[in-house]
């Protein structure tokens, strides 16, 4: 056996150098590159390697473990999951800041490849700088915090295990069905020592990703029950982008006649414009999506994980509903008690459509109708702004914020309008990328997508932070489109790290920041459960010692000129329209947007519901009215 003589590092970037992926018969290399922040757990072993074996390989500086991870997940999430990055990190602190970016790649089904450094496999000099010694168990490190986070999990404490862990690593990063975050913790000693590797283990591997076909009986079933359906509906999710399903699904919608709500992850496989669109669905969905669905026989889930947001917890559809899932999972395809097809989507919807030849529903009357309502209420958010007879969107017991901020920064910008207008500055080709607060919630009932695949939400984790560091991951990911972030003042001030990396690398990215100098989602959940306003606002400390001052004015455009960004405060429809002429202009460096709204004037409602928690117990009435409301809520959700 040939073999040569390589670290375990050097091994590692040597394998990844030579690993492909093969879809429809399109190869590729799967690993586009790594995306490094050094230190003493990985410098010198993993660094080294990076030095003498990387060739393909794209490198990165990474400025925030989590910020540099979210860039990752956000690129392989955009690449339709056919490509992927790796991402490193020193031992201890810098290990456990990626934490929070695998379970955002986990909840979403994203495969990123983590490379954190350990603490010393031979233990000699233990304990060593930023290792935590549990007295329990010696073999515990950091580390060990990604395993309920990652789909797969493994610590490489002598040099030949490498083999073994990365062939599993590279099943579970190119699985469809169950793929994620993978973590190979490298301890800093094994990292550099050396290992007669086998040549064939460096050999080019390809990866090939086969549509799974569905069983004949499951398609019949599932044609029996759609068959016999007089109001049914689809719901399109991730599953359908990843599979790359677009067509597919978008004709089998107007063939049949069968209306289509989004999942934030789903949204952009059909643009807009498309008759049977509806837009989103559940908690954050519009009222023609939500009223469809309420009325709806029959549900055909097509990729989708029916989350709380999807289904408002469990409540939207009527009891005497069926479902039939098509999903690559058998997992997310056994959910509502459904008949299951498990199989790929694209494949599994042009074997269905051949079962149902003649069947057509026929409401198209109703969803018309459903529809137009909905577009004159667009055409209402759009246009919204503040005057002597404005009301707040959310106009709750803290809804008198809106006019002391307005007072306080000086603005007369709603949410709503701004959003619109971005909607038609922006190039039909232009990804918009986003993650938490309100700006989900306004961005699926509002954006209309005019081309596939230009929305990029990361809501299966909601996980604030992503947006900015996302967005340059989008933009690796398609270099020749404008990326726009969607933030809010919150999240930004979480984690913005990576718009340095953006300046860098001279990747224009535009960040729109949304600031009503408060977590306004949260507030507005804090509020509408009966609670007082507590710490969900940007405000100085009162003389009742609560943060009930004026509010803060941050300038935001200043922090990004600091970084060598373009940017530009904005407070009026005006400004905002010649900011983004102006940006446009801009090559090879990332703006930003300072973007000055009115707190409560995002959406909201549109015949949803969610569940959350509640005070059972309470001096206060309208804490006990919310519980009241919850619980009438929960009597008519579907137990299961």
């Amino acid at each position: 056996m040939d073999t040569v003589r390589l670290t375990t590092a050097q091994a590692l970037v040597r394998f990844l150098e030579n690993q492909y992926i093969c879809w429809d018969d399109k190869e590729q290399p799967f690993v586009k590159g790594i995306f490094v922040l050094p230190g003493h757990g990985n410098v010198v072993g993993l660094g080294q390697a990076l030095s003498q074996e990387a060739k393909r390989l794209e490198i990165y500086q990474g400025k925030n473990e989590q910020g540099q991870a979210h860039a990752a997940v956000a690129f392989a999430k955009q690449s339709k999951r056919k490509q992927i990055f790796a991402v490193t990190s020193s031992v201890g602190p810098g290990a456990a800041n990626m934490v929070t970016a695998a379970a955002t790649a986990t909840a979403n089904n994203i495969p990123v490849l983590l490379l954190p450094g350990d603490v010393y496999a031979c233990r000699q000099p233990d304990p060593v700088l930023q290792q935590i010694e549990q007295s329990h168990d010696l073999s515990l490190s950091t580390n060990d915090a990604f395993r309920p986070v990652c789909k797969y999990w493994d610590r490489i404490v002598r040099p030949e295990q490498l083999m073994s862990a990365m062939l599993n690593a590279m099943r579970v990063l190119t699985d469809p069905a169950d793929t994620g975050a993978v973590c190979i913790a490298l301890p800093q000693d094994t990292e550099g020592e050396a290992y007669d590797y086998p040549v064939s283990f460096f050999e080019k591997r390809v990866h090939y990703i086969c549509r799974r076909p569905a069983e004949k009986e499951a398609l019949e079933r599932a044609a029996e029950l759609i068959k016999k359906a007089k109001r049914p509906m689809l719901i399109c999710g991730g599953g359908v982008r990843y599979s790359e399903a677009h067509a597919e699904f978008a004709s089998f919608s107007k063939t049949f006649g069968i209306p289509f709500g989004e999942t934030q992850a789903g949204k952009s496989a059909v643009v807009w414009s498309d008759f049977y669109n509806l837009g989103g669905i559940g908690v954050t969905g519009t009222a023609c999506a939500n009223e469809i669905a309420k009325d709806a026989d029959l549900i055909i889930g097509v990729g989708t994980r029916y989350t709380d947001f999807t289904t408002s917890s469990k409540w939207l559809f009527n009891e005497k509903a069926r479902f039939v899932n098509i999903n690559i999972s058998a997992f997310q395809a056994a959910k509502l008690d459904a008949v299951q097809v498990i199989a790929d989507a694209k494949s599994a919807l042009k074997e269905l459509k051949k079962l149902l030849k003649g069947y057509k529903a026929s409401y198209d009357a109703d969803i018309k109708a459903a529809k137009d309502k909905w577009i004159r209420e667009l055409e209402r958010l759009d246009s919204l702004c503040i005057g002597a007879d404005y009301v707040p969107n959310i106009n709750d017991a803290n809804a008198a914020s809106a006019k002391r901020f307005a007072k306080n920064v000086g603005t007369s910008l709603t949410q709503t309008r701004a959003l619109g207008l971005i909607n038609t500055l922006t190039d039909k080709n232009a990804v918009v990328i986003g993650a938490s607060g309100s700006l989900p919630g306004c961005m699926q009932r509002m954006w209309r997508p005019r081309a596939v695949d230009t929305y990029n939400m990361e809501y299966g984790y909601s996980c604030m932070g992503y947006e900015v560091s996302g967005a340059l991951g989008v933009k690796i990911a398609e270099p020749e489109k404008e990326v726009y972030s969607m933030v809010g003042d919150g999240s930004f001030v979480m984690l913005h790290s990576e718009l340095l990396t953006a300046v860098q690398e001279r990747k224009k990215i535009n960040v729109c920041v949304f600031d009503n100098a408060s977590f306004g989602c949260i507030n507005n959940l804090q509020t509408g459960q009966g609670n007082e306003t507590l710490c969900t606002e940007l405000r100085y400390r009162s003389d009742d010692n609560r943060h009930k001052g004026d509010f803060l004015h941050v300038d935001y455009a200043a922090i990004a000129r600091g970084y060598g960004a373009k940017a530009w405060t904005i407070r009026t429809e005006e400004e905002l329209k010649k900011a983004f002429a102006e940006a446009k202009k801009v090559k090879d460096v990332p703006v930003l947007f300072d973007i000055k709204v009115l707190p409560k004037s995002m959406t909201d409602g549109y015949g949803s519901w969610w569940r959350v928690g509640f005070a059972e117990v309470s001096n206060c009435k309208a804490n006990k009215d919310a519980c009241r409301e919850q619980l009438e809520h929960i009597k008519t959700a579907r137990k299961y």
